[in-house]
């Protein structure tokens, strides 16, 4: 099978009743590439062909997609009893061998299941149908050049076998199950591919605008009414991607709303990726499933202030402007990175406009990362590739001034050690899932007092026995009642730490994650890098309390 475990090609894009208050808004939706969003890909790993039989022994003919169904609704491939292949050995016929055990050795079958766990990481089950009753030596080729040894009866099952493979990828299983009694042995494989995907970086690309009829219809998107939008075989993304990176607006707005973007033939999710009120222009980052460069998390740092004259020169971006940011090289991004994760914010514009980033050495393109209005302080992720200096672009499309924060949350390269894993449903919890909303909490409301921080513990959220290199969340603060901004760090405490007694609150984080105003419900999506205890914090960097809501949307499981 070479494709991914899901193989979709299409995503939805829907507008509901927001759940943070208001009716739903009629909205135009622009859905581009915007520095990475069809502007990256994640695909799956390539391994290399499993090595050959057990000499003497013809393997089955691998399938293009055994039980592909299976695989992308329950997470599990199998390889039916029927494609074993049997073969008597020398010594066949030998008069030791009782007549009923040698007729239950002639039907040794072997019927096989691979089970998805994290990234790159099976649990693997065989059944030796129909064997004689006597001890079978059992090799699993795991297909990366490793084996697994065990021994059984024939008629047992051999279950939860575990794996992990050194990178994701598409990897040929082969067991081989031999009775020296009978001298009989059967051979079967499974095409298995791993969950994890990796991150190819796309030239910003626009496919849905609605106001133009780009990828939909020319009209504004009704309330309760879902979009449609093909992903794989547009702008030359490939059928095999998993997910895709997009930037997602909504402008000419007529109410409060928000939007969910999530994959076509999913029941539409309560959880949301951006939200508005009528009047408003926002954008926000999304990562969705659709149907080779691993990740590596930061501690955020902040690479640009314009305020400060931190990373460009000092004082507000002109109108038109454009100014270049050396990326790799800082912060231990090695000069190899193909691609950069940012918190990009925009303060204090003069006059309504939008933001874009792009690769340095490329012409801008006409999408948008951030849009603004005057005195607004707005922040959005962005995932752009790096040029071939190692730097990126930052344009200001308004006519006036404003001042522009960065702050680096990861980067993308060959060397990077981390694989994308979606929420897919059945690979586990269901794409997407809500972690956390602060006000229907069990003990009731609780809101993140002003100034203070939420630990927000994410051990329970992993599958396996392996690392979390990041976790992609969406967050979204609701309840304001003033200005403020949320910040987003690995927390350097375990939960015993807490529950025995409340330890020295960790360091002030100094970036910025999204930024609020007033009576305002702001989501931004987060790749958010976990504490040595799978903890992080959520701070709020504001003078009044604020809620929390919390999307999980999936992970970068380490390697």
């Amino acid at each position: 099978m070479s494709g991914p475990i899901v193989r979709l090609n299409r995503f939805e894009i829907a507008c509901s009743t927001t759940e943070l208050g208001g009716r739903c808004a009629v909205a135009r939706l622009v859905v581009s590439a915007a520095a990475l969003a069809v502007g990256a890909g994640f695909l799956p790993g390539t391994a290399q062909a499993a090595g050959p039989a057990t000499p003497g022994v013809s393997a089955p003919p691998p399938e293009s997609a055994p039980d592909e169904a299976a695989a992308s609704e329950s997470g599990t491939f199998r390889s039916p009893a029927e494609r074993t292949v049997r073969t008597a050995l020398p010594g066949a016929g030998a008069k030791d061998a009782s007549a009923q055990a040698s007729a239950d050795a002639s039907n040794l079958e072997l019927a096989m299941w691979a089970d998805i766990r994290t990234a790159r990481s099976v649990s693997f089950g065989v059944n030796l149908y129909n064997g004689a009753p006597v001890p079978h030596e059992v090799t699993i080729d795991w297909g990366d050049g490793t084996t697994h040894q065990a021994t059984t009866n024939g008629g047992e099952i051999l279950r939860d076998v575990r794996h992990t493979y050194p990178r994701p990828g598409d990897y040929t299983i082969t067991v081989t199950a031999t009775d020296s009694v009978n001298h009989v042995q059967a051979v079967n494989q499974l095409q298995f591919s791993t969950a994890g995907s990796f991150f190819v970086p796309h030239a910003p690309t626009r496919l849905l605008d609605t106001r133009a009829g780009t990828g939909a219809a020319k009209a504004k998107v009704g309330a309760y009414t879902p979009v449609r939008l093909k992903i794989a075989g547009s702008a030359k993304v490939p059928a095999g991607v998993a997910a895709v990176v997009l930037n997602v607006t909504v402008t000419n707005t007529t109410a409060a709303g928000h939007v969910s973007v999530y994959p076509s033939g999913r029941e539409r999710p309560e959880s949301s990726n951006l939200n508005y009120d009528a009047g408003q222009t926002v954008p926000n980052q999304v990562i969705v499933p659709v149907g080779k460069d691993g990740y590596t998390s930061l501690n955020p740092v902040r690479f640009v202030d314009t305020r400060e004259g931190l990373g460009t020169a000092r004082g507000q971006v002109a109108g038109q402007g454009t100014f270049d940011v050396q990326i790799t090289g800082r912060s231990g991004i090695p000069a190899g990175a193909t691609a950069v994760a940012l918190n990009v914010t925009v303060t204090d514009p003069k006059q309504a406009g939008h933001l874009t980033v792009f690769p340095s050495g490329q012409t801008a393109p006409s999408t948008s990362n951030l849009n603004f209005t005057p005195g607004q302080t707005v922040a959005n992720s962005v995932i752009v590739p790096v040029g071939t200096d190692g730097k990126i672009n930052v344009r200001n499309g308004a006519w006036a001034g404003t001042d522009v924060i960065i702050d680096v949350v990861g980067y993308y390269g060959a060397g990077s050690k981390a694989a994308f894993t979606s929420t897919t449903p059945g690979i586990w919890k269901g794409a997407p899932w809500r972690l956390m909303d602060s006000r229907r909490l069990p003990a009731g409301s609780w809101p993140c007092l002003a100034g203070g921080y939420y630990p927000m513990d994410m051990d329970s959220m992993n599958r396996g026995d392996l690392p979390i290199e990041a976790y992609v969340l969406n967050l979204t603060v609701a309840g304001t009642t003033g200005a403020g901004h949320l910040s987003v760090a690995p927390d350097p405490y375990s939960m015993d730490a807490y529950r025995n007694g409340r330890p020295t609150p960790p360091p002030r984080p100094t970036t910025s994650a999204l930024n609020w105003t007033a009576g305002k419900d702001i989501s931004n999506l987060v790749q958010a890098k976990p504490g040595p205890d799978e903890i992080v914090d959520l701070w709020n960097q504001s003078t009044r309390e604020v809620h929390y809501v919390v999307d999980w949307f999936g992970e970068y499981d380490a390697y």
